[in-house]
């Protein structure tokens, strides 16, 4: 009994000690919301028109239904003209009143509140705002405000400490850390396709909009814009556009009033499923489905089925990647576009166009949108015909340009969402002209094989996968 109770007593010193020790080894946060809280504001804006369009955790009583919007593609009930209020953060970039927040917190206001922690409250001026960014630039009158330091996001790490200031659910001042989960976090083509996220496990509620995410150095790294909710509430994943984008869209906006984005004049899907029709060594790459006619991608030579591996030096490993890279470029400048094309690596320099600030122009063609993935003769389960010269041209085909599907059969045709219709431009990279091609270049497809088409529906253009069943 006594040795057990020796051990015990010497377990419990073990513990003590090595709870001490981890303690001290864990970083003292409150330097950094001494020095910063004060620049860190409450945001408040009033729609007494149409009700607010919001995208992500702003606050407001519209949240739940633009949460399930933004993240899960459901539609939200039509909603009758009513006043409503968003609630969300912000932060003070310049002595004179320059205020950051997210353009979803401020969309549509008739009214923008701003509250500082002494409890001054202004009204701000919306100077500009940028949707796609999701950034919006307030202005209050002021002078010898409070200020954040602005950081660099370029050098965020995964497992670095990380802290938010914010105003969740309306709760001023609120102090909220975690770590850097992941950095260069792209949510794909229907969400912010130009923003590379960072990742943190930091917790961010409704109201925590806008606010800023601090390093160890008490710099701002981050915007806190959207959370990963089945609920509405935290559940472990945070994203923040990074303090560089967000400054970048500040400086334009000052200097224009609007933000322009680069263009490539490319539409991109992923690699994973035709990585054995491509005879790739791994899935790595933005595969081309469609190239813009006239567009800085077109002249430098870029063709369908070219799998872009880099962009002016940038890895791009998934198609995803590409967007916010040429987004960011300065439209008019040379990028580097390194790609892979028939087994063989080249690099070729493209002219950076300018995206349509149209956000219903051709989106996809724009900075390299990703295109929907989707699916061959008998085998694939699907027939096609040759195109007569009147309906070429009505569709805008060159001659000796594709075939249609005329009926779908089942199989894998129909797995893949094929439909008739659809007009075949290439099997597995070679074009087709006729049904006697295409007869021809699905002649060694087997059971279990994936046929890689190219399909052209309506505008839109993509590569599409169509197994063959094994059980045939």
């Amino acid at each position: 009994m006594a040795l057990w109770h020796a051990r015990a007593l010497l377990g419990g010193a073990f513990v003590v000690a090595a709870a001490g020790a981890q303690a001290q080894s864990l970083p003292d946060f409150t330097g950094i919301v001494e020095k910063n809280a004060p620049a860190v504001v409450h945001v408040e804006a009033k729609t007494t028109g149409a009700a607010r369009k919001a995208r992500g955790p702003g606050g407001g009583q519209d949240d739940q239904e633009e949460l399930l919007r933004r993240f899960f593609g459901m539609p939200g009930m039509p909603m009758q003209p009513r006043e409503s209020t968003s609630l969300g953060s912000g932060f003070i970039i310049s002595a004179d009143g320059y205020v950051l927040t997210n353009d979803h917190v401020v969309d549509d206001a008739d009214e923008v509140k701003i509250r500082l922690q002494d409890r001054r409250t202004f009204t701000a001026k919306v100077v500009g705002k940028d949707p796609q960014y999701d950034i919006a630039l307030l202005k209050i009158d002021g002078s010898a405000l409070p200020t954040v330091t602005i950081g660099d996001s370029r050098g965020v790490k995964r497992g670095q400490w990380a802290l938010a200031i914010g105003s969740p659910f309306g709760l001023d001042a609120t102090v909220t850390h975690g770590i850097i989960s992941a950095v260069g976090r792209n949510l794909g083509s229907g969400d912010q396709p130009y923003t590379s996220f960072i990742q943190t496990d930091v917790p961010i509620n409704r109201g925590n909009s806008g606010g800023p995410l601090f390093n160890l150095q008490g710099q701002v790294i981050g915007v806190n814009s959207q959370i990963y909710s089945t609920s509405g509430g935290y559940q472990g994943l945070s994203f923040s556009i990074p303090i560089d984008v967000a400054m970048n869209v500040v400086q334009q906006i000052k200097e224009k009033g609007y933000v322009s984005r680069g263009m490539l004049g490319v539409t991109v899907q992923p690699v994973d499923q035709f990585v054995k029709n491509l005879d790739l060594p791994d899935a790595n790459g933005a595969l081309v489905a469609q190239v813009t006619p006239g567009s800085g991608a077109d002249k430098a030579g870029l063709k369908q089925g070219d799998v872009i591996l880099s962009f002016n030096g940038t890895p791009v490993t998934q198609s995803a990647d590409l967007p916010p890279l040429v987004g960011i470029t300065k439209p008019g400048s040379m990028a580097k576009v390194e790609l892979l094309r028939d087994h063989k690596k080249q690099t070729v320099d493209v002219k950076v166009g300018e995206l349509p600030r149209d956000k219903n122009a051709l989106a996809a063609a724009a900075g390299g949108d990703e295109a929907t993935p989707g699916g061959s003769a008998a085998a694939l389960g699907m027939s096609v015909q040759d195109i007569d010269a009147s309906a070429r041209a009505e569709l805008g085909l060159k001659a000796g340009e594709g075939v249609v599907v005329s009926r779908i059969t089942g199989g894998g045709a129909a797995s893949a969402g094929l439909q008739a219709g659809d007009v075949i431009l290439m099997v597995n990279q070679k074009r087709v002209g006729t049904s006697a091609a295409f007869r021809d270049a699905v002649k060694g497809i087997k059971p279990g094989d994936t046929a890689m088409l190219l399909v052209r529906r309506d505008d839109s253009t993509r590569f599409v996968g169509v197994t063959v069943p094994s059980d045939r």
